[in-house]
């Protein structure tokens, strides 16, 4: 669904985790942005986009009247429970406002599946208490007009200073192994495709859910494995986990909300991103 966009205040909830503060970068630049953190550093609390937020004692309400965001993006970190909380909140403020919030999720939502991909329309149900989590305030929010929110489901996100980057760039060094799944098929998103998905999604005033990872599917295995490759470290050590006999998967593919070419990206992209940078380097 596509509406003609208004003029928007965003304000992303999480700024200054490493989704959030990516989607910032991105937004800040084309409108009006604001972001929350938890974690003081002098560089958000001097600047006047930025609100600290503590999940467990704050209120949000407080900060939406102060705002009075057109959209709220939320990259929120926490205890569940009080996840859900501030996401009732947010429901009530958006039909209040005619807010739209964009919720990310997980490809998680589907872990109790296996046999094939996952797309948009398909019933949630997870195994994991992640998931379980994550299909609570996608609920929650589908309750709402269609207007009011978007959700966008994601793989595993990489990106060139991504904290699960940077921990197996420590692994490798460290002579620690890597755990890879041989029997799990995936795909994978980044950082920076993320934010460009994100950006047209709110520019063009869309709705719905998305399903915003690569478009091919790639062994967990050999992904890992090229990555390794990639990173320069052939020597890096493998810890085969195997939790089934049969290929199984955790993948999130879009058949009716499809973004437009320009948008969508292969896993072999964030590989050859990762070997430049490493060319660079030295």
């Amino acid at each position: 669904m596509t509406n003609k966009a208004p003029k928007n205040r965003i304000l992303i909830l999480g700024a200054s985790g490493f989704l959030g503060e990516a989607l910032y970068k991105e937004l800040c630049q084309y409108f009006k942005t604001y972001g929350t953190y938890f974690t003081a550093r002098k560089s958000l609390e001097k600047n006047k986009h930025f609100f600290h937020y503590d999940i467990a004692t704050d209120e949000l309400a407080a900060i939406l009247d102060t705002i009075r965001p057109t959209v709220v993006i939320s990259a929120l970190r926490g205890p569940f429970n009080q996840q859900v909380y501030a996401h009732e909140c947010l429901a009530d403020y958006a039909l209040k406002t005619n807010c739209k919030i964009v919720f990310l999720s997980s490809a998680n939502v589907f872990d109790a599946y296996s046999k094939f991909p996952s797309y948009e329309q398909d019933k949630t149900m997870s195994n994991s208490i992640y998931g379980h989590f994550k299909i609570k305030i996608e609920n929650l929010l589908m309750r709402l007009p269609k207007k009011h929110w978007v959700i966008a489901r994601l793989p595993m996100v990489f990106g060139l200073q991504s904290p699960r980057l940077i921990e197996i760039k420590e692994h490798l060094i460290n002579d620690v192994p890597i755990e890879v799944f041989p029997n799990l098929i995936v795909n994978i998103t980044t950082d920076q495709k993320l934010c460009q998905q994100l950006h047209y999604i709110i520019n063009k005033n869309l709705t719905g859910i998305y399903h915003l990872g690569s478009t091919d599917l790639v062994h967990h295995e050999y992904f890992f494995k090229d990555l390794i490759k990639a990173l320069n470290r052939p020597n890096g050590k493998i810890k085969y986990v195997y939790t089934t006999n049969d290929d199984r998967f955790l993948a999130v593919l879009p058949q009716n909300n499809k973004l437009p070419n320009h948008l969508q990206f292969q896993t072999q992209q964030f590989l050859e991103e990762i070997e430049q940078q490493q060319n660079l380097s030295q």
